[in-house]
Protein backbone atom coordinates (compact mmCIF):
# COMPACT_ATOMS: atom_id res chain seq x y z
CA UNK A 1 0.00 0.00 0.00
CA UNK A 2 2.97 2.39 0.51
CA UNK A 3 3.91 2.09 -2.94
CA UNK A 4 0.50 3.01 -4.33
CA UNK A 5 0.94 6.43 -1.89
CA UNK A 6 4.54 6.58 -2.82
CA UNK A 7 4.00 6.35 -6.64
CA UNK A 8 0.76 9.28 -6.58
CA UNK A 9 2.67 11.63 -4.59
CA UNK A 10 5.63 10.90 -7.50
CA UNK A 11 3.12 11.59 -10.03
CA UNK A 12 1.65 14.81 -8.90
CA UNK A 13 5.26 16.02 -7.86
CA UNK A 14 6.08 15.49 -11.10
CA UNK A 15 3.55 16.67 -13.04
CA UNK A 16 3.24 19.97 -10.76
CA UNK A 17 7.38 20.66 -11.43
CA UNK A 18 6.84 20.70 -15.59
CA UNK A 19 3.59 22.77 -15.20
CA UNK A 20 5.13 25.35 -12.86
CA UNK A 21 8.49 25.22 -15.19
CA UNK A 22 6.04 25.62 -18.27
CA UNK A 23 4.39 28.49 -16.74
CA UNK A 24 8.17 30.10 -15.78
CA UNK A 25 8.51 30.62 -19.88
CA UNK A 26 5.68 31.89 -20.70
CA UNK A 27 4.53 35.25 -21.08
CA UNK A 28 2.54 37.41 -18.44
CA UNK A 29 -1.54 37.06 -19.08
CA UNK A 30 -4.08 34.85 -18.33
CA UNK A 31 -2.96 31.59 -19.91
CA UNK A 32 0.01 32.10 -17.51
CA UNK A 33 -1.94 32.38 -14.66
CA UNK A 34 -4.11 29.27 -15.90
CA UNK A 35 -0.75 27.29 -15.93
CA UNK A 36 0.24 28.49 -12.58
CA UNK A 37 -3.28 27.54 -11.39
CA UNK A 38 -2.66 23.91 -12.81
CA UNK A 39 0.67 23.41 -10.93
CA UNK A 40 -1.01 24.27 -7.67
CA UNK A 41 -3.42 21.96 -8.32
CA UNK A 42 -0.98 19.25 -9.16
CA UNK A 43 0.97 20.64 -5.82
CA UNK A 44 -2.39 20.30 -3.80
CA UNK A 45 -2.93 16.48 -5.01
CA UNK A 46 0.58 15.31 -3.94
CA UNK A 47 0.46 17.05 -0.49
CA UNK A 48 -3.21 14.49 -0.49
CA UNK A 49 -1.47 11.90 -1.83
CA UNK A 50 1.25 12.03 0.54
CA UNK A 51 -1.55 11.51 3.27
CA UNK A 52 -3.19 8.19 1.83
CA UNK A 53 -4.53 6.62 -0.98
CA UNK A 54 -8.00 8.83 -2.03
CA UNK A 55 -10.37 7.59 -5.24
CA UNK A 56 -10.89 11.99 -5.58
CA UNK A 57 -7.48 12.33 -6.48
CA UNK A 58 -8.04 10.90 -9.78
CA UNK A 59 -10.82 13.17 -10.98
CA UNK A 60 -8.83 16.37 -9.59
CA UNK A 61 -6.09 14.70 -11.89
CA UNK A 62 -8.12 14.43 -14.61
CA UNK A 63 -9.47 18.05 -14.31
CA UNK A 64 -6.43 19.73 -14.01
CA UNK A 65 -5.14 17.66 -17.10
CA UNK A 66 -8.21 18.61 -19.12
CA UNK A 67 -7.63 22.66 -18.49
CA UNK A 68 -3.72 22.28 -19.20
CA UNK A 69 -4.85 20.84 -22.47
CA UNK A 70 -7.36 23.57 -23.38
CA UNK A 71 -4.48 25.91 -22.89
CA UNK A 72 -2.46 23.96 -24.87
CA UNK A 73 -4.86 23.67 -27.52
CA UNK A 74 -6.07 27.61 -27.68
CA UNK A 75 -3.91 30.50 -29.45
CA UNK A 76 -1.43 31.92 -27.51
CA UNK A 77 -1.94 35.58 -29.17
CA UNK A 78 -5.51 35.69 -28.65
CA UNK A 79 -5.74 37.56 -25.57
CA UNK A 80 -8.66 38.28 -22.54
CA UNK A 81 -10.64 35.63 -24.47
CA UNK A 82 -13.11 33.67 -22.00
CA UNK A 83 -12.94 29.94 -21.21
CA UNK A 84 -16.55 29.64 -22.05
CA UNK A 85 -16.63 28.10 -25.66
CA UNK A 86 -14.34 25.29 -23.68
CA UNK A 87 -15.95 24.81 -20.44
CA UNK A 88 -19.44 22.91 -21.91
CA UNK A 89 -16.75 20.48 -23.81
CA UNK A 90 -15.14 19.35 -20.73
CA UNK A 91 -18.29 19.47 -18.40
CA UNK A 92 -19.97 17.15 -21.38
CA UNK A 93 -17.13 14.91 -21.63
CA UNK A 94 -17.00 14.09 -17.43
CA UNK A 95 -21.03 13.73 -17.01
CA UNK A 96 -20.67 10.85 -19.76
Amino acid sequence: MTDIMSDAFDYFRAYAVQALCKARSMPRGRMKHLQVVAGRIYNLLKKEAAYGPNIQHLEDFRAARKLEGSLDSRPSDRRGDRLSPAAPQSADGEAS
